[in-house]
């Protein structure tokens, strides 16, 4: 494969109020027509250090992409040092200084002369045409290395890339196909997961395989390159299913789907129904499987019982339960998901109960605690849970918590 690096230019890029989107966006669609990205660099307004990041760049890799820079302010430096870190000349354009002058017409407005600038390119450089603002981007070929300038607003970089790039790097990189799978794994660690599937996936140089870990669960992303997108797939599938069979019902995701999508998937095929009883969540649970178009065919009612009171009075949970145990029990969480059951009457009632913090811990129930519960018409059941994190974090991991529980429970019958 075609190796790549983008370096997006911009001081603004280094605070904390601006992400770098663009290199997302076009690492995707490089991957897709067999280009790697290796490297990513986020580099200022500052000259000397640009220069040696695009030379760099160019000795190590075949294709270099440059975000930003190319208005025409005193900082946007990428123009001029890109031509310098080539060993190359800027060329004045009268065409080009003709299209920006009938752009602001069109507008109403006369060209400022600090827009001259943006009519100069590197010598010898493909303009790339940029119908959605002022700034056009570059193509430049050094040997057989191709260096590429893009504008940095999205509106403006999606289209050219889209347009003048891919069909250029394309025939650099020849009918290559890349396919992906996800796989998304529950209630394993990141290190357990690896010590049981690396001896699998080390045997493969393709498809690669990457271990992500986020805040609720492990994703293992694998990507395959075919000659046809056929044999890319079915590289993917194999090592897939090998997985699979390794970890068995932790894996509750082969094709990139959300947990709450998988639950729809599991009740619509059943034809069953479930109710939910949330605490500390706060609706949370609620919101994540309303977020799945047709959940209205599985998911019949939620009831954020927050207050005690209100466990009691809409749950039926008894006054003494709660006064016996404390409202985050084991106990407390069975009788809110039988009573939840009872309420919708729907085949499966959950519950959750817990303490996300920062405050109300104690040293026998402290910040994290929570309690999640199961019934069905056989059997109700409870599990307890040490989650670590801040509020939000207890809180999402607690909704996790809760349908991964259920898809278990349900898949054991």
């Amino acid at each position: 494969m075609l190796s790549a690096e983008i370096i997006a230019i911009g001081s603004e890029l280094l605070t904390h109020t601006k992400t770098d989107t663009n290199s997302l966006w076009l690492t995707e669609k490089l991957n897709e027509i067999g280009i790697e990205v290796k490297l990513k660099t986020v580099v200022g307004d500052d000259e000397m250090r640009l220069e040696e990041t695009i030379r760099d760049a160019i000795g190590r890799s075949e294709i270099v992409i440059t975000t930003g820079g190319l208005g025409p302010t005193e900082d946007d430096i990428t123009r001029r040092v890109s031509a310098k870190a080539l060993d190359k000349d800027l060329a004045f354009k009268e065409t080009l200084l003709d299209e920006l002058k009938e752009k602001f017409r069109s507008f109403g407005y006369e060209m400022p002369e600090r827009n001259i600038s943006q009519a100069y390119i590197i010598d010898g450089a493909k303009i790339l045409p940029n119908p959605n603002g002022s700034a056009v981007g570059m193509l430049t070929n050094i040997d057989d290395k191709l260096l590429v300038n893009l504008p940095g607003p999205p509106r403006e970089l999606k289209p050219m890339f889209d347009n003048f790039v891919v069909s250029e790097l394309q025939e650099m990189a020849g009918e290559v196909f890349v396919k992906r799978r996800s796989l998304r794994v529950s209630g394993m660690g990141e290190s357990a997961l690896d010590e049981l599937i690396a001896p699998i996936y080390t045997q493969y140089k393709n498809p690669q395989t990457a271990t992500l870990f986020n805040k609720t669960e492990i994703e293992i992303q694998l990507t395959a390159t075919g000659e046809t997108e056929f044999q890319a797939d079915a590289a993917n599938t194999e090592l897939a299913n090998k997985i699979v069979d390794k970890l068995g019902i932790s894996v509750f995701a082969t094709n990139g789907e959300l947990m709450e999508e998988v639950i729809g998937k599991i009740l619509t095929e059943r034809k069953e129904t479930l109710a939910v009883a949330e605490s500390c969540t706060g609706g949370l649970i609620g919101e994540r499987l309303t977020n799945v178009s047709g959940s209205s065919n599985y998911f019949i009612e939620g009831v954020v019982a927050y207050h005690n009171d209100a466990k009691s009075r809409t749950l039926s949970v008894p006054k003494d339960l709660i006064e016996k145990h404390g409202a985050v029990s084991a106990e407390v969480a069975e009788a809110m998901a039988s009573g939840i059951r009872e309420y919708a009457r729907t085949d499966y009632g959950v519950s959750v109960t817990g303490v996300a913090g920062p405050t109300g811990g104690t040293e026998e129930k402290p910040v994290g605690t929570v309690f999640i519960g199961f019934a069905d018409e056989n059997n109700t059941t409870s599990l307890r849970l040490k989650l670590p994190g801040d509020r939000d974090l207890i809180r999402w991991r607690a909704s996790q918590a809760v349908l991964d529980n259920l898809r278990r429970q349900i898949l054991k019958k």
